[in-house]
């Protein structure tokens, strides 16, 4: 009898190592060197991508003359939406038609997928429920607002709506890797969409206001304490106005006020998307985020979607949902380098998985995968057809071309830039030089432009030796400094090139007026290319 029980528990153990090893879908998300990436059966994978307009990918034949159009923009990865309302029409009967066409077509045209779940809430409202679950308030519960009106938002306490979500999530990853799991089309997915209360800053129900006045959970006050010195400033001022007080109630903790409000209804949120997160991970381990609306300047919470997951509660989005990856800001606000700094904080990983569709575009994409090392960056509306496709699409062929040197740990010694009329100039230092990297029209001729050639511009760059760099980008003038004021650095040799599988094709030597007689490097605004550039040094002063 004990050897059948022990026969017992090895077969067991070997079956839930099986399972686990099944469940591994061969894509993750690491760290190198301190630097994120995305791994598809352990090759780098840059996301160059586009998301698909909200109605877009309810009807595949919609669809189908724009999968050329998005080749031709050299995207290798698309953002698809995932409709709660069309994948469970009626109660526990799924219909799988829309994945399976989305996934089909991805495959024919050599694309990855990055799947949107508009499950309990795309951008803070439920408009993506089925309506079986719509029409039963009882069950499944509404927000209410100061005044006790009932909204189109479910609640994040409505117990059964969670079960419901989990169910349907976990639905979609058990069919997604029954159909992908060698093919690794889908390669990431997004839970829920733009999550964020409104028009207040957190729910106002008796089952509301019961969590908000009990004392905070104890998991939310251990993840404080171990992190004290280490919480993003927004979030450590508010409880060290409150003496950093502990066992006690939300407003104790953090004082009265929205903002309070805001931290309550985050924790709820990210709890509630933690376990929907949880429950399609047990079925298919795919790396998993989670996107913020960005408030505009001067509003409050409720007045912009309160409590997403947003730089100022990062960590309370952190501690209340650890299975998710990453946090990940959507563009629709151009200070773009401010709200990359916050979002990198805490060991975030950037990717950008939505961004308003326009010329700046191009640009910010050398500048956020150069600079912040993002793993992806992807324009919302990417199908429709608009004057920002020929500069997004020259920018992703050049970074295609170049994906093998970054994956090569060439971001080691990689950098972006945006320059525009107020950022004109700024300066990067590689090894033993300073790239002073400037808006080209700030050169003298070019000193009375127009305004319209103060475009948005920028680039990204790839130190590949001690004297050698690889420039990319548009609209830009690169000039070299030693960084030791008894050298001076020369330009030796620039040159055109462009990669093909990793392959240099050299083309025009780039001298004379070309690189203004050795004195730097240029690409014309509306231009893009790669120029490879080898310096040399001489001492500053020479004794005749």
């Amino acid at each position: 009898m004990r050897y059948k029980n022990i026969l017992s528990l090895v077969l067991l153990f070997c079956a839930s190592v099986i399972h686990a090893q099944n469940n591994n879908s061969g894509v993750q998300l690491k760290k190198a060197d301190g630097f994120p990436q995305l791994l598809i059966n352990g090759k780098p994978f840059l996301i160059l991508g586009g998301e698909l307009g909200n109605s877009s990918a309810s009807n595949t034949g919609y669809l189908k003359p724009g999968w050329k159009y998005l080749q031709q923009m050299y995207l290798n990865t698309v953002l698809v939406p995932v409709y709660w309302e069309l994948l469970e029409p009626e109660e526990n009967k799924f219909d799988f038609t829309l994945i399976d066409g989305m996934i089909a077509d991805a495959r024919q045209h050599n694309m990855k997928i990055v799947f949107l779940w508009f499950g309990t809430w795309k951008n803070s409202m439920s408009c993506y429920a089925p309506l079986w679950m719509k029409k039963n308030a009882k069950r499944f519960p509404r927000t209410q607002d100061t005044s006790g009106r009932s909204q189109e938002i479910f609640s994040v306490f409505g117990k059964e709506t969670l079960e419901a979500d989990k169910k349907a999530f976990a639905t979609l990853m058990r069919h997604t890797k029954e159909i992908d799991a060698n093919e690794k089309t889908v390669i990431m997915v997004q839970v829920e969409n733009e999550i964020g209360m409104l028009p207040t800053p957190r729910e106002f129900s008796k089952t509301a206001d019961s969590y908000f006045n009990a004392k905070l959970p104890t998991e939310l006050i251990s993840y404080l304490q171990k992190n004290k010195n280490n919480l993003v400033p927004e979030l450590r001022e508010k409880w060290e106005k409150q003496n950093f007080k502990t066992n006690d109630t939300w407003t104790t903790t953090f004082g009265e006020g929205v903002l309070t409000d805001e931290i309550f209804q985050a924790w709820y949120y990210a709890k509630y998307t933690n376990e929907v997160t949880l429950a399609g991970k047990k079925e298919y381990d795919l790396p998993m985020y989670v996107n913020a609306a960005l408030p505009r300047p001067g509003k409050l919470p409720g007045q912009y979607p309160s409590a997403g997951p947003l730089p100022q509660v990062m960590d309370i989005w952190q501690a209340g949902a650890p299975a998710l990856n990453m946090l990940s800001p959507d563009f629709y606000n151009p200070n773009t380098k401010y709200w990359c700094d916050l979002y990198v904080r805490n060991n975030n990983t950037l990717f950008v998985p939505e961004m308003q569709f326009d010329k700046t575009c191009a640009a910010k994409a050398f500048f956020i995968i150069g600079h912040y090392k993002a793993i992806g960056f992807s324009p919302f509306s990417i199908e429709s057809e608009n004057s920002a496709y020929i500069p997004l699409a020259k920018t992703y062929d050049i970074m295609q071309q170049l994906t093998p040197f970054i994956a090569n740990k060439q971001w080691l010694n990689m950098d972006g830039f945006l320059l525009d009329k107020q950022n004109r100039s700024t300066t990067i230092k590689m090894g033993q030089y300073n790239l002073v990297v400037s808006h080209e029209a700030t050169l003298s001729w070019s000193s009375e432009a127009k305004d319209s050639v103060w475009s948005t511009t920028g680039g990204i760059i790839l130190q590949t030796a001690p004297d050698e760099f690889l420039i990319a980008g548009t609209g830009v003038v690169v000039t070299f400094e030693n960084t030791d004021k008894n050298m001076v650095s020369n330009i030796a040799a620039v040159d055109e090139v462009s990669y093909e599988n990793g392959k240099e094709i050299k083309g025009r030597r780039m001298n004379g007026d070309q690189d203004h007689q050795g004195r730097h490097i240029r690409f014309s605004v509306g231009d893009w290319g790669i120029q490879k550039v080898q310096l040399y040094n001489s001492p500053a002063k020479i004794d005749n």
